[in-house]
């Protein structure tokens, strides 16, 4: 008898910044698939430099990763399509996937992913939003943090900062930009380093325009 799908649900964890869970977003095969297209071709992971637009290393970010190519195969696009219809975005509107992998000590440090006054933002204008799909639980660390969050049902007073444990599975959606569209500054973010175990991961990010 195969295995009960497991079933998804949603659940809204700051609206400063809008960040929500998406819990069982996919399967244990999508994860495996994933992570099987990107294994043999991992790379050190680079941040955008502002003045090119381009990848360079940065002690701020040490995991590794690839980015696949948009609607590789009919999985991706499976994906792909789930991710435009659960945002309400085009899927031309976003980057293709990336696929990362960190190991034990690997980490992001807090940064925006708005990409706001790089030349990045002349291909589809700003980052609007991201959504980051855990393809694997992490013994301990790994965490997805927002410093300057304010937690769902929290007082105005009360400390700020959220932090999401990786669940195989899950994925996060959080908006760097304001209804309104202006730039959120409390979408700073960053993945904590792992402690025990290693982590998974896969990103798409969502522009303004669409994305070529």
């Amino acid at each position: 008898m195969p295995p009960k799908k497991a079933t998804l649900w949603t659940e809204d964890l700051s609206f400063e910044p809008r960040v929500r869970l998406h819990h069982n977003f996919l399967s244990k095969n999508e994860c495996d698939h994933l992570i099987s297209l990107a294994k043999p071709h991992l790379r050190r992971s680079k941040v955008v430099d502002p003045l090119t637009g381009g990848g360079k290393d940065s002690s701020s970010r040490t995991s590794s990763g690839m980015f696949l190519k948009r609607g590789q195969d009919t999985i991706v696009r499976t994906i792909e399509q789930r991710i435009a219809d659960y945002t309400s975005v085009p899927i031309e509107n976003g980057e293709p996937l990336q696929v990362l992998h960190y190991a034990v000590g690997q980490k992001f440090e807090p940064h925006f992913d708005y990409t706001d006054g790089t030349s990045v933002t002349k291909i589809g204008g700003p980052r609007k939003a991201t959504f980051l799909m855990y393809l694997s639980d992490v013994e301990e660390g790994g965490e997805t943090v927002f410093p300057n969050a304010t937690a769902k049902g929290s007082a105005p007073s009360a400390k700020s900062g959220i932090s999401v444990k990786p669940k195989m599975g899950d994925a996060l959606l959080f908006w760097s930009m304001k209804p309104d569209g202006s730039l959120d500054p409390k979408s700073l973010h960053g993945a904590s380093p792992v402690i025990k175990g290693d982590k998974w991961s896969a990103t798409k990010w969502i522009h303004v325009n669409k994305y070529n």
